[in-house]
């Protein structure tokens, strides 16, 4: 890698934090190339994003971000994901931690709120943005579809109390 892939490489990392909300940093030691494809897909369906790094290049591009303070999580062979969404990268790294012992979360930052890795799992528990607007839809709509059913059952009733006396006469 030359000095300009470089500079691009760091840029591009730079520009990418930036934009993140939630950057988790994780170590993965012996991850077949299989294994970490299976992981980019799943976090790019998440809406995440994940990157293996140089360890000097990534330090160089956390400078200027929120998220300086990870500085020190890299050491050794060490793989970065992140997302805007405060939950999505979390949730792929510890579902994939969970089945691959290869792959050891080191901690994280959502915003500028140092994580570690149990902070990481906890994060990882909670229902991520589009499945809170869902929630937040369906209380909503909640109570309009109850209201109409009570507005709905009055005439309804006397709909068949009518039919049942037009009944009532026919027969007599």
């Amino acid at each position: 890698m030359d000095r300009t892939q470089k500079e691009q490489t760091v840029a591009a990392l730079h520009a990418a934090l930036a934009d993140a909300g939630l950057v988790v940093i994780a170590h993965q030691t012996g991850l077949t190339v299989a294994e970490v494809t299976d992981l980019r897909r799943k976090m790019r369906a998440a809406g995440a994003s994940f990157k293996v790094t140089k360890n000097r290049l990534a330090r160089i591009a956390l400078k200027g971000t929120q998220f300086e303070k990870l500085d020190g999580l890299f050491k050794g062979p060490t793989t970065v994901a992140y997302s805007a969404d405060p939950v999505a990268a979390a949730k792929v790294a510890t579902d994939f931690a969970k089945g691959n012992e290869k792959f050891k979360i080191l901690g994280g930052s959502l915003g500028t709120q140092l994580l570690d890795e149990n902070g990481i799992k906890a994060l990882a528990s909670l229902p991520s943005l589009d499945e809170l607007r869902a929630k937040l839809v369906g209380l909503i709509q909640t109570p309009a579809t109850r209201i109409a059913g009570v507005l709905q059952a009055p005439g309804g009733q006397v709909a068949r109390v009518l039919a049942a006396y037009a009944k009532k006469d026919e027969a007599a």
